[in-house]
């Protein structure tokens, strides 16, 4: 009995909205490390590094060695994945902020007066006329 009410609350604790929003942006987040990283390897390190890993006899950053153990290239290869991963998440909050900047700045009809008001409004406006 007692194993039964702790998985319901744990269903209810899964389900939460924060929850599984936070499960779907690791998951997501982790594609887009991927993506990230294979645009460094495939696309960056080919054109923009070539030079420099020819004159190394290397094909990849990773392979970037300092006295044949440090592996200074893959550190490279993290800083170049941190920032762009940065830059694009930047640049989705700066889009996010700015929705939620034109919503703050559409008015909002102006309340209508309660009824009571309205009705006093009248009397007065009968008793101006008289």
């Amino acid at each position: 009995m007692g194993f039964s009410k702790e998985l319901n609350e744990f269903k209810e604790f899964a389900m939460r909205g924060n929850v599984v929003d936070m499960a779907i942006g690791v998951i997501i987040g982790g594609a887009f490390g991927k993506i990230v990283s294979s645009l460094i390897d495939n696309v960056i390190t080919p054109l923009l590094l070539k030079p420099a890993l020819d004159a190394a006899n290397l094909s990849k950053l990773e392979e970037l060695k300092l006295f044949g153990t440090v592996q200074y290239g893959m550190f490279i290869s993290a800083v170049i994945n941190f920032i762009i991963i940065a830059f694009v998440l930047f640049l989705i909050i700066k889009g996010i902020n700015a929705t939620k900047k034109k919503e703050e700045a559409a008015p909002a009809a102006p309340a209508a007066p309660p009824r009571n008001e309205v009705l006093l409004e009248e009397i007065r406006d009968l008793l101006k006329n008289k």
